[in-house]
């Protein structure tokens, strides 16, 4: 059975797939027209955490639907709670753009009003860093100044209940955005499931964890490049690579500093430190203290199942050939 192909960390029995949540968890506004949509399509991705409709960046008095409708001033907003680590800014806002209109005045799809306006709201100075080079990609896109409001928030109401999720309550209540795009995780996920395996696909994306001394790579010294199974992205060079006696790859330091990133893993009753790929976020493995002094204390444990080996003499027909001079 799958189940038993899978543990959740190097030292504990099999107790969940769910990765460990963020520290801090982010908060951004977006008005992209009728809001019941645009709810839908965001509660889809990985790493979003939570959402709720309301009216946003109008008069400081709770409005109600009907004054909203009205043209109270406020804009139809959902608010997102995301984990950064899984579901960076950047990624929220491009997807923000593949279901809104950003050269329509007041109106998406048949809904017309102010509360219809596009905007971008956001919570904190540190996150228009975040959001200005993806507004600026669209703009140069579309060779023109886009007309979605991009500004701090300045209030936010939350909707009546029966707006909250209204197309789970009526699957077939009406959207602006095409049901297509409700199902993009669902296409992706499945495909890169198929591709990497089910054993890969539960640890890259759930946080899962393979039974020691039985990954391909745990016993495994040949000389070459270890890539991230998901993307391709180069993470580690044989040269690190040492024999620990835990049951599981190790290495000494990642091939680039910028290749992975670490955060905080409070799960399970134990404080540790998670690795994950840097470009396809995918999860490795973690990070200890106990490795060999002499090359900095530092033991990378891996999954073998995240990674996926290149011998040295295929380098070059993989398109790795930059990567030779570093076994030299």
């Amino acid at each position: 059975m799958k189940s038993l192909l899978l543990v959740i960390s190097a030292f504990v029995p099999m107790l969940s797939l769910k990765p460990a949540m963020a520290d801090t968890i982010n908060t951004i506004y977006l008005a992209g027209g009728c809001f019941w949509g645009v709810q839908k399509f965001f509660d889809q991705f990985n790493g979003i955490i939570k959402t709720e409709v309301g009216y946003a960046n109008g008069p400081n008095k709770a409005p109600s639907y009907e004054e909203v409708c009205s043209g109270s001033g406020h804009a139809e907003t959902v608010r997102i709670d995301y984990d950064p680590d899984i579901m960076p800014l950047a990624k929220i806002i491009e997807r923000y753009f593949m279901i809104i209109d950003p050269l329509s005045v007041n109106k998406q799809g048949n809904d017309k009003g102010t509360q219809y306006r596009t905007g971008i709201y956001y919570v904190t100075p540190s996150q228009v860093n975040e959001i200005e080079p993806v507004y600026q990609t669209e703009e140069q896109k579309y060779g023109k100044k886009l007309v979605v409001e991009f500004m701090p928030l300045s209030n936010f109401f939350r909707a009546e209940e029966y707006h909250q999720k209204y197309l789970d309550k009526n699957p077939g209540g009406y959207c602006h955005i095409p049901q297509s795009l409700f199902k993009l995780p669902e296409d992706r996920e499945a495909a890169l499931r198929a591709r990497i395996g089910d054993l890969a696909y539960e640890i890259t994306q759930n946080a899962a964890t393979e039974y020691a001394f039985t990954g391909q790579y745990d016993n495994f010294f040949e000389k070459g490049l270890y890539v991230d199974i998901v993307d391709g992205e180069p993470l580690f060079i044989s040269m690190n690579k040492y024999n620990s006696g835990c049951g599981w790859p190790a290495f000494t330091a990642p091939i680039t500093k910028d290749a992975v990133y670490e955060k905080k893993d409070a799960s399970h009753g134990m404080i540790r430190t998670e690795v994950r790929s840097k470009k396809a976020n995918s999860h490795l493995g973690h990070v200890f203290n106990d490795g060999p002094k002499e090359t900095g204390g530092l033991r990378y444990c891996i999954n073998s199942a995240a990674l996926r080996f290149v011998p040295y003499d295929r380098l070059e027909a993989e398109g790795y050939g930059e990567y030779k001079d570093m076994f030299k």
